[in-house]
């Protein structure tokens, strides 16, 4: 599921004009992809504990975060995305659990916290926080709805 997240990102984030039948496609996968990230997107909490370190459910959200908010950084994508009942607010809470759960263990989930000395930062869920203030931000833009929300 990951390797075909990857691939979905490689194809979402290509710079070439898509057409209609594409953007349909696009459209359709958006609400899929939403759905699931609505509905997994706790599992990443289960890698502040060493046991979960390398959870298949949280690696999987980590990269559908990744695909929607490169989704919602093409703008032919994004007022649909905008308008999914429960995506932003499932952003935010997320975003309010994961900063919880970096206060009360090791935080895992941003680079500064992460890094010790010049060691390399390995963990899959650093950066975790900064994208969902990215979709944040990008479900929020040119949205007035989404900022009153917020």
């Amino acid at each position: 599921r990951v390797t075909l997240l990857e691939l979905m990102m490689v194809k979402v984030s290509e710079k070439n004009p898509v057409d209609s039948e594409e953007i349909n496609v696009f459209m359709r996968h958006a609400d899929f992809l939403a759905g699931c990230f609505q509905e997994k997107c706790e599992a990443v909490l289960k890698l502040t504990s060493a046991a979960d370190a390398e959870d298949e459910e949280a690696l999987v959200t980590i990269r559908l975060l990744d695909v929607l908010c490169e989704m919602t950084s093409n703008n032919g994508q994004l007022e649909h995305l905008q308008a999914l009942p429960g995506l932003l607010e499932t952003a935010i809470d997320t975003l309010r659990l994961t900063h919880l759960a970096g206060k009360q263990a090791v935080n895992i989930f941003t680079a500064t916290h992460a890094m010790t000395g010049q060691e390399e930062i390995s963990h899959p869920a650093v950066g975790f926080k900064s994208h969902l203030i990215r979709l944040i931000g990008n479900l929020c833009y040119k949205n007035k709805e989404n900022q009153d929300k917020v």
